[in-house]
């Protein structure tokens, strides 16, 4: 399947699988880390400093 230029899979994992994998990113802190990158470049692309809430 093709959305916006973008392919996803056609068959994804079982959701225990999935749910699996993002118990342990949570539990080490992951989601946050990448929720903190992308906070940081969006605010660098609307040129704002990206250390401020």
């Amino acid at each position: 399947m093709v959305v916006t230029g973008v392919t996803y899979p056609l068959v994804l994992p079982p959701y225990s699988t999935v749910f699996w994998h993002y118990k342990q990113w949570r539990a080490e802190g992951i989601i946050e880390k990448i929720r903190d990158a992308l906070h940081e470049q969006v605010r660098q692309q609307v040129k704002k400093n990206p250390n401020e809430p």
